[in-house]
Order: structure tokens, then sequence, then C-alpha cells
């Protein structure tokens, strides 16, 4: 199938029919826990084939072949890493004899149940290279095109969607699984996912699993104004609930078909069914639907941008935009010095204050003598993807380095910058294209600075007529003024301010200044500045590449944007002046609370690098190792905890302080054993697992580490682990608590089991549950002694239950 026909097929505004669930229905057919599916779907090959046919009789137009984790990573837990060619092959094979031809067959990619650098340790190019060996498989087994689900990384959906279309031209559907939040665990939203994948080439962007249609419909709301691609949904029969003993899911099939119809009404193209879903749910929703016509994509997404976890929209006539400037080492000795030696404490400095200031986005540019630029640049995209949730704007003279840095960006960036010059005409923006970014127009030629306004204006559409032909829009693009100093040349500034007019009133495009530029070589320069920006906004400019700590400048945006009546009931404009008003009262007392909080800071900004030096700081000052951890270390990760509950932090934000507090704690620990007369006290003993026959750890891990940090002797067991081992260590080592881990539906009911281990063997610990699936109810039902939704809330629960 070609990614015309696929549009082709949309187009006819009829609903495409997905199929139901697998896991839950191979669990049905004697799938047994603990086994690896795909190696068990070889086995029972003629069942798995029957199950499809009757989706393909109920009306399914795409079936996935059974190929959900058949890639190295997950393979090599069950030793089967050096059979992914083969292994992806037959059950290509099992599909295309179920369907018959009646039915696309798509090779399904899912998440390896690995975390990529930073967060993890296997780089962003391993998992290209990990989802490239199963696409060329499922390639030569002739899938019809393909589909990368259940997503909770937006950067692992990347890099899974990046080979692909690197491997092949075959039609690619992308889902990420979001809770009840509307967040998928590393914090991104539907929008962001959309914008981020429909730039980078997917053919349609949905969502599946976690919860059941209904919670999906405002998502979809949330989704559609935005998209240029097809929507699809493949929700759960509702959510599972303990009946007779066993995990049922609560939602019939014609109250799915009814909700999968108001999914329809709100803009979903293409739907089936997840977890719980059976033939007759697809039988059900093909009868509902099929007096139903879909809303076809919208041709234009509007201007936006990305990071992992944020969307900024840019309107024209909206506030103005400002892109932090800071993150530049010309003419800033001590960042110069600093990324010489690999440090990005002032990179990190300039990151926080920006945002903190008003910045939107960021413009990052490491280029200087003395280092790899290519190397740094990609270093200080993942750190700052980790510590920031604005966007990017990835500013570069050369094009290899923009390159890198767009491939593993996690979001839609901004490129600064492409001019007529011809090598950024043929190399740069084939570039900027592929990856799906927005950019800078920079009115420049190979013969230098435009002489007069029309030149500049023709470059300019010379420009958008070649983007065109790499089907970049006018929405794609902001423009350049091109500001030059008004000391050398006193039309500078008006010729400027007719540029943004010009952009705005005839072409409809986005424009932006280098603000600094204006002042070059004349005293006072923070007057002239403000007064030009004031100005340009009163033109039309749209975004100011400018220092967001200038006092004078954002106040002078802000002031511009409500007189132009940009700022509905000056909102923006009054809550920075209050903010000033009580900081300008408070400074004494921040200055003294951030100089006596070096540590605390360096744990909620989740400064690794630093905090030994800053711990060695306090003990040099005398401050005993305990109080370190007491009045520091503890209270920093309790407000880290406070902010992922408030979802200010998520999940990148939540390891990176973690592991900052455990390399403190690791320093401090010989000290205390040493100092502080806890040698003799026991510590509460904590078994952690992830059940058998799931293999996903990234929650328990969080939780490991963070019980770590707070002086709990964690066992931690790792995933998949049996029953039998589990109460075998529990027993060996006298546990007070054993924390269990599921995030798959046919691996939740495990749980119960290890719960009647316990009371049969008469053990003390109690125990307590989590994972993506499970509730406070399920926890409820099954006997658990607590239920906890994520790290933080694992720490509260383990300690309030120790306090009993």
């Amino acid at each position: 199938m070609t990614r015309q026909e696929f549009r082709a097929r949309i187009e006819r505004k009829e609903p495409m029919l997905l199929d139901g669930a697998s896991g839950t229905e191979f669990q049905k057919l004697g799938m047994p826990i603990g086994v690896c599916p795909e190696k068990w779907v070889l086995d029972n090959a003629q069942a798995v084939t029957q199950l499809q046919r009757k989706y393909v009789e109920a009306g399914s137009d795409i079936i996935y072949a059974p190929t959900f984790g058949a890639n190295r990573f997950k393979l090599g837990d069950y030793g089967l890493e050096d059979q992914v060619y083969q292994m992806n092959m037959d059950l290509v094979a099992i599909s295309k004899e179920a369907t018959q031809g009646k039915a696309l067959v798509a090779g399904n990619l899912s998440p390896t149940g690995e975390q990529i650098f930073p967060l993890g340790e296997k780089h962003f190019e391993e998992f290209v290279e990990t989802y490239k060996e199963q696409v060329q498989a499922l390639v030569e087994g002739g899938v019809d095109l393909f589909v990368i689900e259940t997503m909770m990384s937006l950067q692992e959906a990347r890099a899974a969607l990046i080979a692909i279309k690197e491997t092949c031209d075959l039609p690619v559907m992308v889902s990420l699984t979001y809770d009840e939040t509307g967040v998928t665990l590393y914090g991104t939203d539907p929008l962001t996912a959309l914008i981020t994948l429909q730039n980078l080439g997917a053919d349609a962007v949905g969502i599946n699993c976690s919860t059941g249609p209904e919670k999906m419909i405002p998502l979809v709301v949330q989704m559609k104004p935005h998209s240029k691609v097809p929507i699809f949904i493949k929700p759960n029969a509702g959510l599972p609930k303990m009946v007779d003993g066993q995990s049922v899911y609560d939602m019939k099939s014609d109250n799915f078909a009814a909700y999968c119809k108001d999914l329809i009404k709100v803009g979903a193209n293409i739907i089936g069914g997840c977890c719980g879903t059976t033939p007759d749910y697809i039988k059900q929703l093909k009868q509902e639907l099929s007096k139903f016509t879909t809303i076809l994509p919208n041709n234009v997404q509007g201007r936006c941008i990305t990071s992992e976890r944020k969307t900024v929209v840019i309107e024209l006539d909206q506030e103005t935009r400002i892109v932090g400037e800071r993150i530049n080492p010309t003419g800033k000795k001590q960042l110069q010095a600093e990324l010489k030696e690999d440090n990005l404490d002032e990179v990190t400095r300039f990151a926080l204050e920006q945002v903190e200031k008003g910045a939107s986005i960021l413009d990052v540019n490491v280029g200087m003598n003395g280092i790899d630029e290519k190397d740094m640049m990609v270093k200080v995209i993942g750190h700052l993807s980790t510590l920031v949730d604005v966007p990017l704007c990835i500013d570069s003279s050369h094009v290899d380095v923009i390159e890198s840095a767009l491939r593993v960006y996690p979001g839609r960036a901004l490129v600064n910058s492409i001019s007529l010059e011809e090598v950024k005409i043929k190399e740069l923006m084939p570039v900027v294209a592929k990856y799906g970014a927005m950019f800078v127009l920079l009115p420049l030629s190979d013969q230098g600075l435009p002489k007069s306004i029309d030149e500049k204006k023709e470059i300019i559409n010379k420009v958008l007529k070649e983007g065109a032909q790499y089907d970049f829009q006018v929405e794609d693009v902001v423009v350049d003024g091109l500001v030059t100093t008004v000391a050398t040349n006193a039309l500078a500034a008006k010729e400027t301010l007719e540029v943004i007019r010009y952009c705005k009133d005839e072409l409809n495009i986005a424009t932006i200044v280098g603000l600094s530029n204006i002042s070059f070589g004349l005293p006072n320069r923070k007057y002239l500045n403000s007064t030009f920006l004031t100005m340009a906004i009163a033109s039309g400019l749209t975004m100011a590449i400018a220092n967001p700590s200038s006092e004078l400048l954002m106040m002078s945006a802000l002031a511009s944007d409500v007189l132009q009546n940009k700022d509905e009931g000056s909102m923006h404009y009054i809550s920075k002046a209050s903010v000033q008003n009580q900081e300008q009262k408070n400074v004494s007392t921040e200055e003294k609370k951030t100089k006596e909080n070096n540590v605390f800071e360096a744990v909620v900004k989740g400064n690794k690098k630093n905090i030994v030096h800053l711990i060695q700081e306090e003990l040099d000052k005398e401050t005993q190792p305990k109080t370190i951890v007491d009045k520091h270390l503890i209270p920093a990760i309790n407000k880290v905890g406070e902010l992922f509950d408030k979802q200010i932090y998520f999940l990148p934000q939540l390891i990176v302080s973690a592991e900052t507090m455990k390399i403190g704690i690791e320093y401090l620990e010989p000290m205390l054993k040493a100092g502080d007369g806890d040698k003799d006290e026991k510590k509460p003993v904590v078994v952690m697992a992830t059940v058998e026959g799931d293999i996903h750890d990234i929650g328990k891990n969080l939780v490991v580490l963070m019980l770590k940090n707070y002086g709990f002797n964690v066992f931690d067991l790792g995933k998949d682990v049996s029953c039998d081992e589990i109460i075998k260590v529990a027993k060996e080592n006298d546990a007070d608590i054993i924390g269990l881990s599921a995030l798959m539906t046919t691996t939740m009911m495990q749980m119960k089991k290890v719960i009647k281990a316990v009371e049969d063997e008469g053990l003390k610990a109690k125990v307590v549950i989590g994972g993506a699936v499970i509730t406070e109810s399920f926890a409820q039902e099954i006997g658990a002694h607590g239920y906890s939704k994520d790290a933080a809330d694992a720490v509260a629960l383990v300690s309030r239950l120790m306090n009993q």
C-alpha cells in the first residue's frame, strides 16, 4: 500500500476499522504467564490465525501482525535476540494467512522496555538501529503498512518512525498511550505528540490502550484542529475489574460502539479496539459506524513548535514570543571555558533563568573554537530536553550540526536559519524538511546583504518558493527582519519595520528579529532595544530573539501587547508586573535562601554533576552529614514529588532529580555510618519486583531508586519475577514490604497470587502494588495493603505503612 493509497482511503470519509485486542485474547486461548508472547504465537499459529480471521469477518480493514515485542531488546529478555528476522517473517505470515488479502496487514512495533539516554544507558541511535532490524524483516515479510503503538516515550516513537522512514515508503501510523490526566508517563500531551509526529512523517497519529473510549473524546478534540493527518483510536473496553476472581473489562460492546460513534463525530478517522475488545466489539462497531462519515484532516496545522512536553502555538496577532538568546558562547568567557571542560552549569543557569523570566523558546548555539560543536550540540539538546519544557531553536552555521541536533531533538524544533545561499537551499532545507522542523528565513543570498527593501522581498519569496518544493507552507516559516545597526545605517530600523509589515500584511507569515543588533556600537543600548521592540510589535512583529532578563525589554513587550490588544484583559502584563513587585520586596530573602540551599536546589534541578561538590561545601562549613540529608536532600526530593504530583515535573525530571539525590546519599553514606550512630539501626526491608510475565520496569526502577534515597534497604528482583522467587527473597531477608508492579492487563492477576502466597506462608510483609493498569479499587479487591500511582506516592505509602 502506498502513502497516496492510504490517504485516498481516508478521503472516502468512511471510518476505517482496525482489529481488536491481542494480548487479552491470546490469554483466553491459553497463553500462559511468563512466556515470550511472540514465541507462543508461533507455537499456536493456527489458533491465532483463527482469531485474526474472525476480526476480518467482523469488518476489520487492518489487522496488526503479532510482532508487538519482536525487537532485539525485548526478545533478548527471553534469549531470542538472534531470531529477530525469522520470527518477524513468520509472524507476518500468520496474519497474511488469516487475512487472505481481505484486510491490510500492519507490521506492529512497540516500546522496547528500555529508556533512551540521558534517562537510560542506551543512546537514540541504538533504538533506531534496533527498530530498523525489525522493520527490514517486516518489509520482506510483506506487510502493507506499519503501526507503532502503545508508546509512552515520544522520543522512542520518533526512533521507530525514523527507522521506518529510512527503510521504506510504506504508510506509518503512530499511537501513544495516555493516563487519565491526558499525558504519557513522560509528560507528553496528545497535541504535542501529533505536531511532532505528523511533521516527522507519520501518516496517522493516535491513541491506544490505558482507558476506555469515553476518556479519549476530549483528547481527540484537543488534537483535531491541528491535524494534517488522520487520527486513529484504539481504546480499551473500559477498565479491568475483579469478577469471580478474574480480571474482566466492564464495558459491553454496545456501550463501546456508542462512545466510538462520539469519537468519530469529534474527528477520529480510524478506529478499533485494544485490551478487552473481541471480534464481537469490532462487529458492533462495523454496524454502528456504517452510516457515519469522518471529518477529514486539516490542510494546515497552524504555526506550532514543541518540546517533548509542551506545544507553543505561534499566532500572528497573539502576544509577542521571546526567544531567549543567552545560550551562545559569543562574548561569554565563562560559558566558553565551561564548554571546553564539558561542563553545562552555565547552560543550565541560562536556560532556567530565561524560562523563569518569560522566554517561550530557547535559542541554542554552541559554535566556538576548541570544541567538537556537533558533539556538544547533541549533549546540550539532551540536557535541555530533560531540564526545561519550552521548545528549542537550533542555531548553527553548519548543516551537519543542525542535522545531528534535529535527529535527537524529542519534539518539533525551530531552525535558525535558512537563507538563499546555495549551501542552505541545497543542503540544509532537505534536512529541515526530513525532520519536520520550522525554520527562520534569513533574507541573505550568496551576494551578501540585500541592498534594498525590494531585494529583501525578492529573496524572501525565492526561499518560500524553494520551500514549497519540500511541502513547506508559510505556517512553517518565520522571516527574520535582518536587523542591522543604526550606527552604520540610519535607515536600518525603518527598513526592518517595512519587512515586518510586508510579511504580516501581504504574505501572512510570522516574523522574528535579533533585537540587540539594532543598537550595536552605541551606548545605553537597552533604550534603543526596548524602543525598537515596541515599534516592531506595532508593525506586526511575532517573535524577538532577546535577553529575557532585561526587565525594561520584557515589560516593554508586555506593555506593547496590551496597547495592541494582544493581551486579553491585560492578564499577562498584570501577572508579570505583580510578580516583579513581590520579587523586589523579597529579593534579599530570596538571595539568602538560595545561598543556604544550594544542595536543595541541585536536587530539585537535577544537577548531578555538581551535587558532590555542593555537599562538600556544606561539610566544609562543618554541617553534619545527617543534617544535610534531613534538611536539604530529603526536603528537596519531597519538593520534586510535589512538583510531580502537580504535573509541573514529569518522569524525566523525576528520574534526574532522584539520581542526583542518589549520588549525594552515596557520597554521604560512609560518613553517616561512621559519625551519626546509624550503623546499628535496622533499615526497613523492601522487596521489589515486576510480576511474572511482565517485562516492563521503568516505573518499578524509579520506585526502587526513590526508596533507596529515603533509606530503605531495597532488594530489586527485576522484571518477570515468579511468585516463588518473590516469596523466597522476602523470607530470606525478613521483608517488611513487598512491592509489585505490572504494566499489562494480562499480568496484573499475578499480584493476587503473590498476596495469597504471603498469607499462606504467614509472612509479616505488607504488599503494595502499582503500575499503569492498576487502580485503587483493584488493590482493595485483591487484598493488597496499599496502592501507589507513582514513585513519589510509593515512598509516602511505604513510610506510612512502616509507621502503623
